[in-house]
């Protein structure tokens, strides 16, 4: 089968960043689907899995094992087989799912993954649309629902949410899941085609994030909000905690070795969660399936009209050339919404 890997961890200026390889087809076991992949989406995850290791002092530490290796971490596609123990599936249904980062990923014309991650794929949806998806749903949906503990079926409605980095792909779809629950979405962006990108996704106000972003939320009449999202990074930890109320929640999805100052979290008795949505999968926790759940739900409020996809940019085929293209818009930092990759 074809598929696009890596044999070095590289700049991914370098033509061999990503290449074009042929691989042997695995047969699904157990509970996993073989999956003929139709459009693949690239994720901040995948630059930072494909860059050459930091702590590597020469060429030969940025080798690959056994390599080529097969990244990837979205995909909309059909199921092509099922292992003898899979029960939500068939041959033939199509499906949209964000893979396990301990697996080889999704690019590849066929790929396995555990049925107990993957949802049904929305049917008003093209498969490139679809793609765009799962991975930042899953991020997004745990994020405030699972960590947060946000009612998703508007329990909570009125309340605000700080979304910081809601241009990028986790918060497209966080402000339209935040919207779906009925909260207040304050949004950052800091450029005008970003600040029309989120006020077109729903959201109620928009504040710079590289300006002062406390003096702005203020002057919205909002002394705090009751949940802050941490898109992007930790640099804007201190507004966070200055902005988040008292017993109030903030969740991020960065890494960090900066020290967080919680001397204020503490007297406010506001609580700091991390949301790492390949956990599930990785630890093979006893509710994996609720990833399966939360995508068909995605998907149906999808194909009522409720949420829409957050593709901007489409690339075809799925070859080295426009994964590394891919990539490139990412590390740009420029790239708003979702970036697709799709047909062998």
């Amino acid at each position: 089968m074809k598929a696009v890997g890596f044999t070095q961890y590289l700049p991914i200026d370098d033509p061999e960043s990503f290449v074009d390889v042929e691989l042997d087809k695995a047969v699904p076991e157990g509970r996993d689907l073989s999956v003929a992949v139709k459009a693949i989406a690239v994720n901040p995850v995948d630059t930072k899995v494909r860059a050459p290791k930091a702590e590597a002092r020469d060429a030969a530490e940025n080798r690959v094992e056994g390599g080529p290796r097969v990244i990837g971490y979205d995909a909309s596609g059909i199921v092509d087989a099922v292992g003898p123990d899979v029960s939500l599936f068939k041959p033939g249904d199509p499906v949209y799912y964000a893979g396990d980062i301990t697996r080889p990923g999704t690019n590849s014309e066929f790929h396995l993954v555990d049925e107990r991650i993957v949802g049904r794929k929305p049917a008003s949806l093209s498969h490139a649309e679809s793609a765009a998806l799962p991975l930042t749903t899953i991020t997004a949906w745990e994020a405030f629902f699972d960590r947060l503990g946000i009612d998703p079926d508007g329990d909570d409605k009125g309340q605000t949410v700080l979304i910081i980095g809601a241009g990028g792909g986790v918060g497209s779809i966080g402000i339209q899941l935040a919207k779906q629950a009925g909260l207040v979405v304050v949004a950052t962006a800091s450029r005008p085609e970003t600040e029309s990108w989120v006020r077109e996704l729903g959201a109620d106000h928009v504040v710079d994030h590289r300006a002062d972003m406390v003096a702005q939320i203020r002057a919205l009449g909002l002394q705090y909000v009751e949940h802050v999202a941490i898109f992007n990074d930790m640099s804007h930890w201190a507004a966070a905690v200055e902005l988040i109320r008292p017993q109030g929640g903030i969740v991020t999805i960065d890494n960090t070795d900066s020290p967080l100052p919680m001397e204020l979290m503490k007297t406010k008795a506001a609580s700091l969660h991390w949301e790492f949505m390949f956990a599930r999968a990785m630890h093979q926790t006893p509710d994996m399936i609720e990833q399966h759940r939360l995508l068909s739900r995605v998907a149906e409020s999808i194909d009522a009209g409720h949420i829409r996809t957050t593709l901007t940019h489409t690339l075809s085929p799925i070859d080295a050339a426009n994964i590394r293209k891919a990539h490139a818009l990412i590390e740009s930092g420029k790239a708003h919404g979702k970036i697709v990759v799709e047909g062998f």
